[in-house]
């Protein structure tokens, strides 16, 4: 009785989450034939909490695209993946504690802070470097416009996701 009661609530949370995957599928399925442009495919997965490397993203859609890749994902070849990647809690933020370190290394002078153009020689200069487009977005949250700089305890405490 009790594997049974635990089947029914295994497909109760897979029904769920085929449900936000096809939501946030079909936000991006302009033409609305279930296909999506491939560089969606990155926004589609963090909009589902996840925080894939661009290695991982790369293999994501490596395992998803057709044989001969055309530009587009089919959603019948990206719920199971996705459902998978969910269930398993793949890709999944860094802690608090960790982003902290990180920023601390970062900082070894320990002032809280770094300066607008420390974040972004990091963020473009070590490591995946960030595009452009992604160093936009991260300094128009994470920038202190009257100070020029990130507080980056408030920075992560904004960044990190609620797992409950």
């Amino acid at each position: 009785m009790a594997e049974e009661k635990d089947a029914e609530g295994t497909e109760a949370l897979v029904a769920e989450l085929h449900k936000k995957i096809k939501d946030a599928f079909e936000v991006f399925d302009h033409e609305s034939n279930n296909t999506v442009d491939v560089r969606e495919i990155g926004t589609i997965i963090r909009s589902l909490g996840c925080c894939p490397t661009e290695g991982e993203l790369h293999d994501f859609i490596a395992e998803i695209e057709e044989e001969e890749p055309t530009g587009y994902i089919r959603f019948e070849k990206f719920i199971p993946v996705m459902t998978r990647a969910l269930v398993e809690r793949r890709y999944r933020p860094a802690a608090e504690d960790i982003l902290l370190r990180a920023f601390e290394v970062l900082d070894p002078a320990k002032r809280g802070f770094l300066t607008k153009d420390e974040l972004v020689k990091y963020m473009t200069e070590e490591g995946e470097p960030f595009s452009q487009e992604e160093m936009e977005e991260m300094l128009s949250a994470a920038i202190d416009p009257e100070s020029n700089t990130i507080n980056y305890r408030d920075y992560i405490t904004m960044m990190v996701v609620d797992e409950n």
